[in-house]
């Protein structure tokens, strides 16, 4: 099967795909936890691997950088390749003085000024829910493999660059502990197309406190929210 985006032969993608938005970390990923690995995607460098883990079957796929990326490989996945579940695995900044660097967070739900869901399916609400039944399974393997997890709403920006920006105005009025840019689009093709969506999160710099990661550590070091969501695999 092809797409615009994904060249893929017939099955070679799982049913559940995790998706950082980096490329490499996809990469990564598949190097260091999976085995038996091939790679079904490089159209544009958007590197796709499917392999397994502890004998499961899994994929893994970069999304991009923002929800028109994400938009876009999510939905050729679910519409296409016949994948019922895909987790984003991710960074976000804090708005919370609750949340360090390097903590896990399970989306509940993504707040977003975006249009995108509006102009994809006519979706009225500027709030989306990822699936609480798989949010239920995450927390279980989170508790399992001793990983503390925080869960809460975030922003889902369009933005990274913001001309003053006000993250306490979002963060007080509509309870947003952080900010990513992608799982309001992921959570909206789940929707429209009767899928499966979560999204986890390390925190990789605070508003709050102004502390930041570097993009080695983006890229290799956030591995609690690779192993809680690796175990999904089937």
């Amino acid at each position: 099967m092809n797409t615009p985006h994904i060249n893929a032969p017939d099955g070679a993608i799982a049913s559940i795909v995790l998706m950082p938005g980096d490329p490499l970390r996809a990469k990564y990923i598949a190097d260091t936890f999976l085995e038996d690995v091939i790679q079904f995607n490089e159209v544009r460098n958007m590197f796709g691997f499917t392999g397994t883990y502890h004998g499961r079957r899994i994929s893994v796929m970069g999304s991009g950088m923002g929800m028109p990326s994400i938009g876009i490989y999510s939905y050729e996945l679910y519409k296409f390749f016949g994948v019922e579940t895909i987790v984003r695995i991710g960074s976000c900044g804090s708005y919370s003085p609750d949340l360090k660097l390097y903590d896990t967070v399970l989306v509940e739900e993504a707040f977003s000024e975006s249009t995108y869901a509006k102009v994809q399916s006519s979706e009225p609400s500027n709030v989306l829910k990822s699936s609480i039944v798989l949010n239920t399974k995450l927390q279980a393997i989170a508790e399992d493999l001793d990983i503390k997890l925080h869960s809460g709403r975030i922003h889902s920006s369009d933005v990274f660059y913001r001309e003053n920006p006000d993250f306490k105005a979002i963060f007080e009025d509509h309870g947003c502990i952080g900010v990513e840019m992608e799982s309001f689009a992921l959570f909206n093709n789940a929707k429209v197309l009767g899928k499966q969506a979560a999204c986890l999160l390390t925190v990789s710099d605070s508003l709050v406190t102004h502390e930041e990661t570097t993009a080695e550590e983006r890229q290799s070091a956030f591995t609690n929210m690779m192993k809680i969501a690796l175990e999904l695999a089937e």
